[in-house]
């Protein structure tokens, strides 16, 4: 192309019209508050345990923060898909595993974690029952991931998870 055809494309084309693929819709702080959960991680019970292993990566333009658990010595896996809701101003989690279950979970980052609840619905027993996930980063480098649940409207918890992530050594 010759050089002067170059420089007429280029005036014709404002600086500000880059295609929406090219600019980051979803790289401003709030959307960015649970990328400290990126990575290739493995995680531990509180015995020590290696529990499963995890990858976390972002997908979708930076808008989308998608997980891929694989437990250890069970053919449980499951994927969770996170974002920040600019609408309404939370985060949005839905899980679904390979066993036909699903989750449904919304909440914020508190300052030092993420938290993210379910509504009340019913459980395997058909008592309703409130989820709440709550993953906390470490000064270490590591997350701490705490899933509890209550049956009498968030008065009591009961932890059914509690997971250490450390980062897989390369």
């Amino acid at each position: 192309m010759e050089l002067s055809l170059i420089l007429l494309l280029a005036a014709l084309t404002p600086a500000d019209s880059v295609p929406p693929r090219e600019k980051c819709a979803c790289c401003f702080a709030e959307a960015r508050q649970f990328d400290f959960w990126l990575g290739e991680w493995e995680t531990y019970t509180p015995n020590g345990r290696l529990a499963g292993t995890n990858s976390i990566t972002v997908d979708q333009d930076s808008c989308l923060i998608r997980e891929n658990w694989k437990s250890n010595g069970t053919p449980y896996t499951g994927t969770s898909y996170n974002f920040y809701n600019s609408r309404t101003g939370h985060w949005q989690q839905l899980w679904v595993d390979n066993q036909g279950a699903n989750l449904q979970l919304e909440g914020s980052f508190n300052g030092t974690a993420m938290v993210l609840q379910s509504e009340e619905l019913p459980n395997q027993d058909k008592k309703p029952q409130i989820d709440r996930i709550t993953w906390a980063p470490n000064a270490d480098g590591t997350v701490r991931q705490l899933w509890e649940v209550s049956t009498d409207k968030g008065k009591t918890w009961q932890v059914v998870f509690n997971g250490l992530y450390k980062r897989k050594t390369q």
